[in-house]
């Protein structure tokens, strides 16, 4: 049994265009703003309430940064599974200040691209990009109208 879990899911919007950077040695780094929402109806007042949670979501993985690079935009759907990580820095005054993140690194990490793509002309489900730490790079599946044929056969029931 394990001792610990960290692990993060996330079913939301892009809350704006993502921001992608370079570190000093070339690495590329995506910033995105994820907005999930629940809603209810009050029961005394029958009014629509929403509670909308926006989260950082930060991705160290330069084949997934090529995919946000393309096809990800203010509004587009994801699907993320990564790690909470909360960092601590220092602002212009010198005090501490601490950021919540969800991150994916190099490896363990999915992304599910959940709009269709631009030049697919709508109508089909989105790619789908995943990196589970097998070793091996993550890459684009495009989207494909054949569903039975992504469905998993290792599943043990």
């Amino acid at each position: 049994m394990a001792g610990s879990v960290n692990k993060v899911i996330l079913l939301g919007n892009v809350g704006r265009d993502p921001e992608i950077r370079a570190t000093q040695s070339g690495s590329r780094i995506a910033n995105l703003s994820v907005a999930t929402s629940e809603s209810w109806k009050d029961k005394a007042t029958g009014e629509r309430k929403e509670n909308t949670q926006w989260h950082r979501v930060v991705i160290f993985n330069d084949a997934l940064v090529g995919i946000i690079e393309r096809y990800v935009k203010k509004g587009s759907k994801l699907y993320v599974e990564g790690q909470l990580e909360t960092r601590k820095w220092q602002d212009k005054e010198g005090k501490d200040q601490y950021s919540t993140e969800v991150v994916l690194r190099q490896y363990g990490g999915t992304l599910t691209l959940l709009d269709s793509r631009p030049s697919d002309g709508g109508g089909d489900r989105g790619g789908y990009v995943q990196d589970n730490g097998g070793g091996s790079a993550p890459s684009y599946n495009a989207p494909s109208g054949n569903y039975a044929a992504d469905l998993d056969d290792d599943i043990p029931f």
